[in-house]
């Protein structure tokens, strides 16, 4: 299940599209399913695992798709970058569960290492500077 992710800011979809194949930095992570958990609770908070079905109406917006090199980068909706940037620590905690929760029904024992509720804190950083300078939120994978 281990994604190589990395979530960044630039400027608009055009800076992406010039860096394509360079790695902004790490992260591990699946990155479409997470963008549309993370969307799917700030707009409908709930202790409910989403369903595929549910999940698959949100998934993010390819910048650039998948090629032979397998090198993706998906823009993150600007209401969940709203929506990041402003969460409380209660908020993000309670995310971080419903995603861990998912991750486990899905993945079993092969989930994730990393430290969820960190990365999620860490993309809300990113996204409160994303809000604050005007500059749109990525996330680029392998």
């Amino acid at each position: 299940m281990a994604h190589d992710i990395v979530f960044f800011l630039a400027p608009d979809d055009d800076a992406v599209c010039a860096m394509r194949g360079r790695r902004p930095g790490p992260e591990f992570i699946e990155p479409d399913s997470a963008i549309a958990v993370w969307d799917m609770y700030f707009e409908e908070p709930s202790t409910e695992v989403p369903t595929p079905e549910q999940l698959g109406k949100r998934w993010p917006r390819w910048v650039t798709a998948p090629v032979n090199d397998g090198v993706e980068v998906f823009a993150l909706p600007g209401r969940l970058t709203r929506a990041l940037a402003d969460a409380d620590s209660t908020e993000l905690e309670e995310l971080a569960g419903r995603w861990t929760t998912r991750l486990r029904d899905e993945d079993g024992d092969d989930m994730t290492d990393d430290d969820l509720p960190t990365v999620l804190r860490e993309v809300a950083r990113l996204a409160a500077s994303a809000v604050s300078t005007g500059g749109r939120l990525y996330s680029w994978s392998f």
